[in-house]
């Protein structure tokens, strides 16, 4: 069965690069982004890989760790890490699960039949310090992942976590964003919004991002 928005993001304990890990010890009270690759030494995961080490200051910053996966053994996987901080010129510094049960990708349904019997489809999950899924992505094996938009989404979901906003479309941090709708005491707003806000529509208040 999918997971969708909200649910709780199951817990597991499987093998990898860098040990046995228990995701959940493994996010501690981190956000988590959980993604999946159909096989090891494939040219587009290489770049995904090496791309998403040479972001680890950013996921850091946002109290992020990185989990990849795929359904070969970690033997596999401590030699396609060399290929890629080779080829990629970086440093893998996160752990790839080896799924050759697919337990976690069948906990996840990251294998989609019509797509591959036996492949995991590129899916991304986000994950927050509550274990609650809050972003999921599914691409298929031949488009790479567009990494600065998971930052983008998961600034998003920070950002409205923690104030009465939601993000307009394109937006990105440091841009104007939208009070929710459900917000109308004029007290309120002045308190939650000393900035001000510009109403298009009673529906359609535009302010600047509260935390900047």
């Amino acid at each position: 069965m999918a997971l969708r928005l909200g649910d709780t993001a199951p817990d597991f304990e499987q093998e990898s690069s860098q040990g046995k890990i228990r995701f959940y010890d493994y996010l501690g009270d981190s956000w988590g982004v959980l993604f999946s690759h159909p096989a090891d030494f494939t040219p587009v995961c290489t770049t995904e890989l090496g791309y998403t080490a040479k972001l680890a200051d950013e996921f850091a910053k946002r109290n992020v760790k990185v989990l990849a996966l795929s359904v070969d053994p970690v033997e596999s996987h401590t030699q396609w890490i060399g290929d890629i901080d080779q080829t990629q010129n970086t440093r893998v510094n996160f752990p790839i699960i080896a799924d050759a049960d697919r337990k976690v990708s069948e906990l996840y349904d990251m294998i989609h039949p019509n797509a591959s019997a036996t492949a995991t489809v590129r899916s991304v999950f986000v994950v927050d310090p509550q274990k609650k899924v809050r972003l999921t992505l599914t691409y298929p094996a031949s488009t790479g992942r567009n990494f600065l938009e998971l930052l983008r989404v998961i600034d998003s979901l920070q950002l409205t976590d923690n104030y009465s906003v939601a993000t307009p479309a394109n937006w990105e941090d440091g841009q104007d964003v939208i009070i929710v709708p459900s917000l109308k005491d004029p007290e309120v707003l002045k308190e939650k919004f000393p900035k001000g806000y510009t109403e298009v529509k009673p529906y359609l208040r535009v302010t600047p991002q509260p935390n900047k």
